[in-house]
């Protein structure tokens, strides 16, 4: 996904928020009258079996319209797939899916459209790509129809906390091409991992601050002398990672927001970033950070975290709680792992944001009134549990407020790439608010854990103000960004493993950082960040 991925949903990019969906057991075939025109149907019976569509009037064609999308998907059935069908069903709209596997859908989405000749809907670019195509008349802006678009509306222009996307997402003509995808992150995806089962036995309890980390370390590490007790498997990435416990982290990464000083700054030249990475170095040289944390492959960690006497701390995403202990239960059954209270003076971890952008957009094509409505439904209600759960009475019941799929009772995990390749759910591109009852949001005890204590306690960094750019800026931050980043990640390595490193090193990085346009790349943010405060 944004990308999504189809294990640890970001997502993106990849993955954010909760809308409850509801979707009647009852569908009745919707009547088509013959072919000639696209005229606004008539309301009819069956619209109300389909559940609540937000105001969105089905079937939304009057003459039977096929519409051609491009997506991400391995399924090779997709046209006789439940979803497809059932879309068919409801609207009248018959899909002609383009599907291309998440390896080679980038290369492909460059050729077509290089080539000019669009689906009526797909996605994937970046936002300043998608701006200039509908600058060029390519793209179909959706602020010209929010009339016929009800739950569009109703979610990101009528609800105050969500209508930043009108101006965050649009062109310089306040133009918006991106439909949004709302609601699709959990909570809580990354964080620290430890051996629960390891602490207890050295009686070691969790750390609830920086202080108790490091103390933890040492008490692992005196316990297991060969031990190197916190091991990483994200390379550079670490200092990111950690970034939000020390209030520099941001989705702009290296720019942050400063909410108390409400200015953007470069967090690798922040005194808080020093006081990271003289932490990271402290670890390091009394043995309690893996010397491999920069270089360690996934195959080398994996093996660390899962033995008694190498490693014992991590920062991962939550899956690995109990993917670990199913690995090793044979050899380690008392194997532990749980997430932990976040490092770092702040004690927060990263907010995924409520809104995703995948990109999704309609081109300014014949069909693209009809297509804006067929997202319109799938935005709503009734449209999100189809894509995301399926049909009540037909492909799954609820148990527990929870849906059960007879036809999957073999599977030994129903999770939401079972349910693409069965149903055609899931459908990268295709899924615009998950209902949060969908197995997507099904945690297994340490995972919900991990929401509990985060959640309850209010554990999250401020998100960042999403801003938009200008195309001078856009082209000024892609430039600067990748010197930035390479340098910025080759002297906090170095600093953190080089003993002779310390106050003069950190001084030379700052006026080597400012050489490389520090300062222009920040003022484009604050420039960014004015038009924003002052169109509010």
């Amino acid at each position: 996904m944004a990308g999504m991925k189809k294990a640890p949903l970001v997502l993106a990019m990849s993955l954010a928020a909760s809308i409850v969906a509801g979707c009647g057991g009852k569908t009745e075939e919707v009547k088509q009258p013959a072919a000639g025109g696209t005229a606004e149907p008539k309301p009819n019976a069956a619209a109300a079996d389909y559940g609540d569509t937000g105001g969105i009037k089905l079937p939304i064609v009057s003459t039977p319209t096929t519409l051609t999308w491009m997506l991400v998907s391995d399924n090779p059935n997709l046209g006789d797939s439940m979803v497809v069908k059932e879309i068919e069903k409801r609207t009248g709209i018959k899909l002609d899916i383009q599907a291309y596997s998440a390896q080679t859908f980038k290369d492909k989405l460059k050729v077509v459209v290089a080539s000019g000749k669009l689906p009526d809907i797909f996605h994937g670019q970046t936002q300043a790509e998608i701006n200039k195509m509908g600058g060029q008349g390519a793209l179909t802006p959706i602020n010209s129809y929010l009339n016929q678009l009800p739950n569009f509306k109703k979610l990101y222009v009528d609800t105050a906390e969500n209508n930043w996307i009108m101006k965050s997402w649009s062109d310089e003509k306040n133009n918006m091409y991106s439909w949004p995808i709302y609601g699709l992150n959990r909570d809580v995806n990354h964080g620290f991992l430890y051996r629960k089962d390891i602490f207890d036995k050295i009686n070691i309890k969790e750390w609830t601050n920086t202080d108790e980390f490091y103390a933890a370390l040492k008490q692992l590490k005196a316990a297991y002398p060969q031990s190197y007790p916190y091991a990483s498997k994200t390379k550079e990435n670490i200092f990111r990672d950690w970034a939000y416990g020390w209030g520099i982290g941001g989705s702009g990464s290296p720019a942050y927001y400063d909410e108390k000083a409400k200015t953007w700054k470069l967090a690798f030249t922040s005194p808080e970033y020093k006081n990271m990475i003289d932490f990271m170095k402290k670890l390091y040289d009394e043995g309690l950070m893996d010397p491999e944390f920069i270089t360690d492959t996934d195959a080398s960690w994996t093996a660390k975290m899962t033995t008694n006497n190498k490693s014992f701390v991590t920062f991962d995403w939550i899956g690995r709680l109990d993917a670990f202990a199913n690995q090793v239960k044979s050899q380690i059954p008392e194997y532990n792992l749980r997430y932990g209270n976040p490092v770092g003076p702040t004690g927060n971890i990263r907010s995924l944001p409520k809104i995703s952008n995948f990109g999704i957009v309609v081109p300014n094509g014949k069909n693209k009134e009809i297509a804006l409505k067929l997202l319109d439904y799938l935005t709503s209600p009734s449209g999100s549990s189809l894509v995301t759960m399926g049909i009540e009475g037909q492909t799954f019941n609820l148990a527990n407020g929870k849906p059960v799929y007879p036809e999957l009772k073999d599977v030994a995990n129903v999770d939401i790439k079972a349910l693409e390749s069965k149903y055609g759910m899931w459908l990268e591109g295709m899924y615009l608010r998950p209902d949060k009852r969908s197995v997507y949001y099904n945690f297994t005890e340490k995972e919900q854990e991990a929401q509990d204590k985060i959640v309850k306690a209010k554990k999250f960094e401020a998100a960042d103000p999403e801003l938009k750019f200008t195309d001078e800026e856009t082209k000024t931050l892609a430039e600067l960004r990748v010197a930035l980043d390479k340098a910025a990640n080759e002297f906090s390595t170095k600093y953190v493993m080089k003993k002779e490193f310390g106050e003069a090193q950190w001084n030379e990085w700052l006026q080597t950082a400012e050489k490389l346009g520090a300062k222009k790349f920040i003022d484009a943010y604050n420039a960014a960040q004015k038009r924003y405060d002052e169109t509010k």
